[in-house]
């Protein structure tokens, strides 16, 4: 029973599944929709490309986990390991993963280092900003679609497979991982800020009491680990990830085949002996570091056969043939897509005592190499090319200016009523969580903060430009889109 409990009242539901009724409440929120309009890796709005959001990418994250679970779920031998930590439902991760991006800022990635060095530095929030703890914070507090006066009112399960990283930023669990010679995934230090806590977390401070009465069900979890629910979540959003915007670049010219062949060949010709600035040098770097921190993992063999498969089936497969638009260049990608989604799924496992970077629900040595190939593949040949990061930076600076033209008019003396009532209720909101946990000198400082990024998180990326060139006189219009005020 704990695992469907509510804080609230169910309220009237479609479906008789408590687990189903949270997959409506999060379709059905505002912030679900928003996604369509959020970057995955390249904006949505204003180029033209058929590419991903974060609402297809959360789609076919949900698809992958419910593959992964049914799977799993009718593997005999596994059932005892799945019920001695607290179940496995299908209906469970697919909501899960249909959630776990909803707290995504404009701009993606990017949007989520800027906003999270704006808060800490600028408006002085010690938790700064993350997307996954911005998700945890939009379905237990934020959103209004549930039946009670905040949050969804989603059941523990759900709500404890949205936490991804189920700890704070510092502080909790104690001892906090962070401070452990090797660290989970994602709980070392932010770089650049060592003292700013671990880098990735998935509850700030005013929603730490969730996070407790979440994971209450799953006492046999341990404190750094997921659950098998949020595990299955995660290595989805992974599997779908080092897939599908692979497809997206081909799809858009941007991955060229004698670049991504050149690095993978250079390697395989080198190995160990790459250069630093020579074909397969970067793609060393990439085997060094796995075996560095994923000792439990790593594997030569393994490694050297997925440089060879990511070679001959993408470098001098999908990607021999530029994609022209065609029936045959839509069956191409069609086809390696549905094949390595199944691949890979087909080489999940779970784990009964995993080591500390890994979680109960894995990859086998082989797949996970290739996640860790192909992933290397979108980031060299597409997220450290010159003209994106050039493009970032403008982006950059968008956010920055937002959060200065929004921080700055709700520290003005401007007629309360003049400003955004969205942005009021954020402000009254953050100031009730605060009143608890910080010294009453701070409050008011700290919720005008937190309400400005709670308030620019939920904006879509053709929204946040919208409504800076509305503060800064920029745009012509009376009336205008960029945001509900």
């Amino acid at each position: 029973m704990a695992r469907r409990s509510r804080t609230a009242e169910t309220g009237a539901a479609l479906a008789r599944s408590p687990f189903r009724v949270d997959r409506d409440r999060i379709v059905a929120s505002p912030f679900f929709a928003r996604l369509a309009g959020v970057t995955q890796v390249v904006s949505p709005t204003g180029s033209g490309l058929l590419v991903h959001n974060r609402l297809t990418h959360s789609l076919q994250v949900a698809q992958v986990a419910r593959a992964i679970a049914e799977r799993l779920t009718g593997d005999p031998a596994a059932a005892p390991v799945v019920d001695r930590l607290g179940g496995l439902d299908a209906d469970v991760v697919e909501a899960a993963a249909l959630a776990h991006d909803l707290g995504h800022p404009p701009f993606g990635h990017l949007g989520e280092q800027v906003l999270d060095r704006l808060a800490r530095e600028r408006l002085g929030l010690p938790d700064g900003f993350e997307g996954n703890a911005q998700s945890f914070r939009i379905v237990t507090t934020i959103d209004l679609h549930g039946p009670g006066g905040t949050g969804l009112d989603l059941t523990a399960a759900v709500r404890a497979a949205v936490l991804k990283y189920p700890w704070s930023r510092r502080g909790h669990p104690d001892p906090h991982p962070s401070a452990a010679a090797l660290p989970p995934r994602g709980a070392g230090p932010l770089p650049g800020a060592p003292e700013a806590g671990s880098a990735k977390f998935s509850a700030y401070a005013t929603e730490l009491d969730d996070l407790r009465a979440s994971r209450a069900a799953f006492g046999r979890v341990g404190p750094w680990q997921q659950t098998v629910e949020a595990a299955v979540m995660d290595i989805a959003d992974d599997i779908a990830y080092a897939i599908h915007d692979v497809e997206d670049f081909h799809r858009v010219g941007v991955l060229q085949q004698a670049g991504v062949a050149g690095e993978l060949r250079g390697w395989q010709r080198a190995g160990a002996a790459a250069g630093a600035d020579r074909p397969g040098g970067a793609l060393e770097r990439l085997r060094r570091r796995l075996c560095d921190k994923d000792g439990w993992a790593y594997e030569d063999d393994a490694f050297a056969a997925a440089v060879e498969r990511v070679r001959a089936e993408l470098a001098d497969g999908l990607l021999a043939a530029s994609f022209d638009g065609s029936m045959a260049a839509e069956r191409a990608v069609a086809e390696f897509s549905a094949r390595w989604t199944a691949r890979l799924v087909g080489g999940v496992r779970l784990l009964s005592d995993p080591p500390v970077r890994s979680a109960h629900v894995t990859l086998a040595t082989e797949q996970w190499h290739e996640v860790a190939v192909l992933k290397f593949v979108h980031r060299r040949f597409v997220l450290e090319r010159a003209d994106l990061a050039s493009h970032q930076r403008g982006q950059a600076t968008v956010l920055a200016g937002l959060v200065g033209a929004l921080h700055d008019w709700l520290s003005g003396d401007d007629d309360e009523t003049h400003k955004p009532p969205r942005l009021r209720d954020l402000v009254a909101l953050a100031r009730d969580e605060f009143a608890a946990l910080v010294p009453a000198a701070d409050v008011d400082r700290m919720a005008r903060g937190r309400a400005v990024v709670d308030y620019v998180a939920s904006l879509t990326d053709g929204q946040a430009s919208a409504l800076l060139d509305v503060l800064t006189g920029r745009s012509a219009r009376l009336w205008t889109d960029a945001a509900v005020l």
